[in-house]
């Protein structure tokens, strides 16, 4: 049906791992909704599907908040990343593993492994630094990246750390990086993101701290052979891709199709981890997403404004496919976006309710009265599909999910008029057009599931289960209220 965007009969795709320092919110789960998207869109296609999540549960950050919580900072990365992993269940997600970076059998020794690769390639250097460090972004801070003493993304003072530290050669690896953006090789979307990248590494990268002296954190993965640091937590946690895939010897078969990130962790995603990979001669991952965040009400979401957004009451109060399609269709798939749950309850009464919703019901209703339907798709209706299953496919494959989605609406929209305009109630209709008139809009309907299978996976298994597909037709059944008006 959909078009192989990558033409592999594997396909490996990843969210970031969420930093368990607070409960999941929304904007996680965006970028698990997004990623889900694509995983069922190529099960849809018989590719073999490797889609991974997980938590990121070291540095200073987590042990300083399980401090503040009087926990022992094990106890407190379990209880929080359960919740993450909760998110499966909650949001109706299809990922394979959930990687944790606490994961001393699984997730370590391929973090060390990685090290040593960095230190035989003659990148990993120890010397004393000073800098100013942002604990919220767990990196040093230089430059733009500093105003009036401040964090510009966190807002909060800086503190000032002198250490000595192992360092990695990132800067060896500017114009290297640089010329697989360029090229797409590695493919940096959206095309501002790119640019963003693009403009930070024409200025040339640093060489980044990639340890910690025990004397500061002990929370995290020891250096192998230096008793007197752990790993920064950066270069733990990208370690994660490799871990929770099985391997360098996997990755190098078949890295990362799509890696789906949040814009402020592109940095890492886009410099950092690429220069890893070079030097340990590791193949780069193919794509990689940026998207936007969420505010609420047009504010930033934040504890103390008390306006985070819960996925899991939201999923628990509106169903688990409202959710999913709000994520998908009120909000840009590459830039910021709003929720509120006026916004929320226009787009389920109108779309989901008044849209979907009735189109199915009164489809079902009408064909149900048949004991099976026969006939043939009309130019008109397959020339429509078409077009729409183009469209999908195409959008698909720009990661613009919200459009794709819309697309499909306008696929309903269709048959809504399609419906009012040859009118199979009317009773001098004949029995034959009625009949192709029937038959035309359980085409439709079968088609719509068919496309939102992997935006609505739940919706669209009770539509295609009321629509049996026989040698010479369909049989429908009557398709209950999919979404009753809030």
């Amino acid at each position: 049906m959909f078009k192989d965007l990558f033409g592999a009969k594997k396909f490996y795709i990843t969210t970031s791992i969420a930093y368990v320092n607070s409960e999941p919110h929304i904007g996680f789960a965006l970028e698990s909704v997004q990623a889900d998207v694509l995983a069922r869109y190529y099960r849809q296609l018989g590719r073999e599907v490797f889609f991974l999540t997980g938590t990121d549960e070291h540095g200073s950050k987590i042990q300083r908040t399980a401090e503040a919580n009087h926990k022992d900072p094990q106890e407190f990365v379990d209880g929080l990343s359960e919740k993450f992993k909760g998110l499966k269940g909650a949001l109706n997600l299809s990922w394979d593993n959930f990687i944790r970076t606490t994961d001393q059998k699984n997730h370590w020794p391929v973090a060390q492994e990685i090290w040593n690769k960095l230190f035989d390639a003659g990148d990993l250097y120890k010397k004393k630094y000073g800098g100013y460090y942002c604990v919220g972004c767990e990196s040093f801070k230089t430059g733009k990246d500093i105003v009036d003493g401040k964090c510009v993304v966190h807002k909060k003072d800086l503190e000032f750390i002198e250490d000595e530290n192992w360092f990695f050669k990132l800067s060896k690896y500017t114009k290297e990086i640089e010329k697989k953006i360029k090229s797409d090789e590695l493919k940096i979307i959206p095309e501002t993101r790119k640019n963003e990248i693009l403009s930070l590494l024409k200025e040339g990268l640093e060489d980044v701290s990639f340890s910690r002296s025990k004397r500061h954190l002990e929370w995290g993965i020891p250096v192998p052979n230096d008793d007197s640091q752990v790993m920064y937590v950066w270069a733990d946690a990208l370690a994660n891709y490799i871990s929770g895939y099985g391997g360098t010897d996997k990755w190098k078969k078949h890295p990362a199709d799509v890696h789906m990130i949040g814009k402020d962790i592109s940095r890492f995603h886009t410099a950092i981890w690429p220069g890893m990979l070079l030097s340990c001669g590791l193949p780069l991952p193919k794509n990689i997403f940026v998207h936007g965040f969420i505010t609420s009400n047009g504010e930033k979401m934040s504890k103390s404004l008390g306006n985070v957004i819960d996925p899991y009451e939201l999923a628990k109060k509106y169903g688990i496919d409202p959710v999913r399609y709000y994520l998908l269709r009120e909000i840009s798939s590459s830039e910021d976006g709003d929720f509120s749950y006026e916004k929320f309850e226009e787009r389920y009464n109108g779309d989901l309710a008044n849209g979907l919703g009735n189109f199915a019901a009164r489809v079902s209703t009408l064909a149900s009265r048949e004991p099976e339907i026969s006939g043939k798709i009309s130019k008109e209706v397959k020339e429509k599909i078409n077009e729409v299953e183009k469209t999908v496919e195409q959008k698909i494959g720009d990661f613009k999910f919200n459009e794709a989605l819309a697309s499909v609406w306008d696929l309903i929209q269709f048959g809504d008029r399609y419906v009012n305009e040859n009118k199979p109630w009317v009773k001098d209709l004949s029995e034959e057009k009625r009949k192709e008139v029937l038959y035309n809009l359980a085409s439709i309907l079968k088609k719509t599931a068919e496309l939102l299978v992997p935006f609505l996976p739940a919706t669209a298994e009770k539509i295609s289960d009321a629509i049996q597909l026989k040698r010479d037709g369909f049989i429908v059944k009557k398709i209950e209220n999919l979404f009753p008006r809030l």
